[in-house]
């Protein structure tokens, strides 16, 4: 149809042309004359040619692009209708396969059937004689068992309890060795590193021995003094007594006289007191409580000023003022003979230095160091543990919760949260702990030790016990013919577990069990 209507196209071209032509031919002849007329024609008919050849050109031209597009659709088509047909093929093919391989797995599936129930028939004549076998050998079970009742004089059940009795007691025995070769491999492998660590925290943080005593001494010029101090019936010394809340002592020691409080506050406001009224020599009820006020108010200002000056030197900043009050408030604290202050700044030092070991952050280390025990310097009596009232002092204040968790999980009254709690708990020891940080009654002391040798006296075959030192290693000697070598590695680890739950102490004690066999002859 487009090449048909292409060569009408083209007609119509050529006949419009030479009407065109004759047209122009006509109007010029009658205008001019004959040869005009011929020139005209002949004009005509070469534009009349031009045009002609002009349109046969485009008239291939759109032929050929339109026998070119429908010679690609055709190809298209061809392409797209073999296409569908290789997939018809393939698919013919797949079909046959799988219904190959579907005859296949039923052929397989018949003889594995087949296999299966031959299977089972034998099972089942297997199962039959085991079941006669088991039976026969029931009942050859009983007989022995009635035999050895019989030889033995003893019931099945007596017997079996006896041998239960003596695997649990070699199992328990085994059980002990092994807990104690794990428990030896854990602390090689495992405190190589924090021992270390410890090692340079203590190389690293010098500290004082502290210790103070619940009295304190204050020397006068001359025993004329005591009398002035005592006043007429006694009125200046009860007035004193009364202001300061201190015992005053008054004995024949030459020229001193004693302040005795549990309270170290009381005791130097008390001091200081006594200090300026003997200074000033006015010494009479009204200037004595004139005098106390004023110490107070100097002891609660230095208190503050201890508080900041202790925070300066550990570089602990934006701590709220309250807080700042219960540190300075710990230099005139004291727990077992040694300056909570002085502990205080140890362990906030040993916490920084054991924290950078571990790749912590030494400046929250040190800060929850500081404030582990601003419990026991609290401004009212109270029911709770200083650790758990110490926490809540600093959530109040707004610690953060790693400091609140680490003050309250020192001593384990709390469940520890972070790597930070450990770290407090382990320097808070060490500080206690270090040989002269704290003074021990002698009554105490002795008590301690005859308990640590009671402990261990309390289990059989001990034949005697020592605790040596200070009460740091306690040495268990056994004898030789009641206790055996891994009895021995079970009766340590018993006493030691012992020790830990029913016993209170500073650091570690250290169990040693002796067992030793001696032969003795004489030659003559």
């Amino acid at each position: 149809m487009n090449i048909i209507l292409a060569i009408v196209i083209i007609s119509v071209a050529l006949v419009g042309g030479l009407v065109v032509g004759f047209i122009l031919a006509n109007s010029r002849l009658n205008k001019g004359g004959v040869q005009e007329k011929e020139n005209l024609i002949k004009e005509a008919e070469l534009k009349n040619e031009a045009i002609k050849q002009e349109k046969i050109l485009q008239a291939k031209e759109k032929f050929h692009q339109l026998k070119t597009q429908h010679d690609k659709q055709v190809a298209d088509k061809n392409n797209e209708i073999q296409k569908r047909e290789n997939g018809i093929k393939q698919k013919e093919v797949d079909l046959i396969k799988k219904g190959e391989e579907a005859v296949r797995k039923q052929q397989e599936a018949d003889r594995a059937k087949q296999e299966a129930e031959k299977i089972k028939a034998q099972v089942t004549q297997q199962l039959e004689a085991i079941s006669k076998k088991q039976e026969e050998v029931d009942k050859a079970h009983i007989k022995q068992v009635q035999q050895l009742e019989t030889i033995s004089g003893l019931r099945a059940a007596e017997a079996k309890e006896q041998l239960i009795e003596t695997i649990k007691g070699e199992a328990k025995t085994e059980a002990m060795s092994f807990v104690k070769d794990i428990m030896d491999e854990a602390k090689i492998n495992a405190n190589k590193e924090a021992k270390k660590i410890v090692i340079q925290a203590l190389q690293r943080v010098g500290a004082e021995h502290a210790v103070e005593n619940s009295v304190t001494v204050f020397h006068i010029e001359g025993d004329e003094m005591k009398g002035r101090i005592i006043g007429r019936e006694g009125r200046n010394i009860r007035a004193f007594e009364a202001a300061t809340g201190v015992e005053v002592i008054i004995d024949d020691t030459p020229e001193a006289i004693i302040f005795s409080c549990f309270d170290p506050i009381r005791r130097e406001i008390a001091r200081l007191a006594m200090h300026q009224l003997a200074l000033d020599g006015r010494i009479h009820p009204a200037r004595i409580e004139e005098v106390v006020e004023k110490v107070k108010k100097q002891i609660e200002d230095e208190i503050i000023e201890t508080g900041k000056r202790t925070c300066i030197d550990l570089g602990i900043h934006a701590l709220h003022p309250e807080l700042l009050r219960h540190v300075g408030k710990m230099k005139y604290r004291s727990s077992y003979g040694q300056n909570l202050l002085q502990h205080s700044r140890e362990v906030a030092n040993l916490c920084a230095v054991m924290a950078a070991e571990m790749g912590l952050d030494p400046k929250m280390a040190k800060r929850a160091g500081l404030l582990h025990d601003i419990g026991k310097v609290a401004d009212e009596e109270l029911e709770l543990p200083h650790a758990i009232y110490g926490m809540k002092l600093a959530e109040k204040y707004k610690e953060k919760p790693e400091i609140c968790n680490a003050i309250g999980a020192h001593h384990d009254e709390i469940e520890m949260t972070t790597m930070l709690s450990p770290i407090v708990q382990i320097c808070d020891a060490i500080s206690g702990a270090r040989p002269g940080a704290r003074r021990e009654m002698a009554e105490q002391y002795m008590k301690r030790l005859k308990d640590l040798e009671n402990v261990a006296l309390s289990y059989p075959g001990v034949e005697k016990t020592y605790a040596i030192q200070a009460g740091r290693e306690l040495r268990v000697l056994v004898t030789a013919d009641k206790v055996t070598d891994q009895q021995s590695e079970k009766l340590a680890f018993e006493i030691s577990q012992k020790i830990q739950t029913e016993m209170t102490y500073p650091g570690q004690v250290k169990v040693t069990v002796i067992r030793e066999t001696r032969a003795t002859a004489y030659a003559k």
